[in-house]
């Protein structure tokens, strides 16, 4: 396993890290959330990343119990979740949900630890951007926070480079804790928040990537050329939003022709799609999921496809899908 800096911090993540998006709880349950959580950590894996959202609180209490009887240093992982979307989807509680105000965040924090059995959590993230609360705001909840002993880094999660350095500057001009990663969607088939509108934040802020979607929910695995197959992701009923762009004909299309390049490089085409991200320098670890225990290993493979990734490979690759990217 290969370690990066997130972002200028000095803190180190896993090249190739694991998330519990979708899986935890609604295919995934403590016993083999515990299997393949021991199984990325004897491989190098020191990330695991989670959400408020996810399964509406029971993903980190999954993995909260996993962890618990793993019974890991705690120095020796980094855990994650995300706010904003709160738990009650659909009551009346205006202030936990879509937001990111004081009070909310500041409930939400006690709420992740409890779930997860946990005196701090590694990483926090404003889930999605806030229109209805000032920056300022959420930035000094998010630091008071960190004061707490709370937390020990915060970031964003698919907020706009406009935003991320405008919480950046709020926090350098009153001495707060600086929002360190950002968590965006980046993958062959969609690039440009990454490539292009972060570019300056690289250099002028030191923004990390915590990458999440590295196969396209499935996409990139080439499963769902022949449409949907049963027990994918895209059979889940909550995932239905997705699957008009998982049997997009152009990008299966492309996925035929990608496939040779993987097979000559001695991988799949899951592990290319996976290597693809990871070579991008600003990409401190890339979040995979795993439903089974040989999907994680399988992925945990792309890191042998890194040093084959050559400019000129890459330009083969980039020739065939970057015409299709967002």
């Amino acid at each position: 396993m290969q370690y990066r800096r997130l972002g200028r911090s000095g803190l180190r993540v896993s090249t190739l890290s694991l998330g519990s998006w979708v899986t935890y709880h609604n295919q995934v349950d403590t016993g083999q959330a515990r299997e393949m959580m021991a199984a990325a950590f004897d491989a190098g894996v020191n990330f695991f990343d989670n959400a408020e959202v996810y399964a509406t609180g029971r993903s980190e209490t999954i993995m909260g119990q996993a962890l618990k009887e793993l019974a890991w240093p705690r120095l020796n992982y980094v855990v994650s979740t995300k706010f904003f979307w709160g738990l009650d989807r659909h009551g009346d509680a205006v202030n936990r949900k879509d937001t990111l105000n004081r009070k909310y965040l500041l409930q939400a924090i006690d709420g992740s630890l409890q779930r997860m059995g946990l005196d701090f959590i590694d990483l926090i993230y404003c889930h999605r951007p806030d229109p209805h609360t000032p920056i300022e705001e959420t930035a000094r909840a998010m630091n008071d926070i960190i004061n707490q002993g709370k937390a020990l880094y915060w970031g964003t999660s698919e907020w706009s480079a406009a935003d991320i350095h405008a919480a950046w500057e709020v926090a350098d001009r009153h001495g707060w804790h600086k929002p360190a990663m950002e968590q965006p969607q980046y993958h062959l088939f969609h690039r440009s928040r990454v490539e292009q509108e972060y570019a300056n934040l690289y250099d002028d802020i030191g923004l990390g990537l915590t990458t999440w979607s590295p196969l396209a929910s499935g996409l990139l695995t080439g499963k769902y050329r022949d449409g949907i197959p049963d027990g994918s992701r895209g059979a889940l009923e909550n995932m239905a939003f997705l699957r008009d762009e998982l049997v997009d004909p152009a990008k299966n299309a492309a996925l035929a022709q990608l496939e040779p390049i993987a097979a000559a490089l001695g991988g799949t085409l899951a592990q290319l799609a996976i290597a693809w991200v990871a070579k991008n320098p600003h990409v401190s670890t890339v979040i995979t999921g795993a439903s089974k225990l040989a999907q994680l290993q399988a992925n945990l493979g792309a890191l042998n496809l890194l040093d084959k990734l050559t400019p000129e490979v890459m330009r083969r690759i980039d020739a065939i899908s970057a015409p299709l990217a967002a």
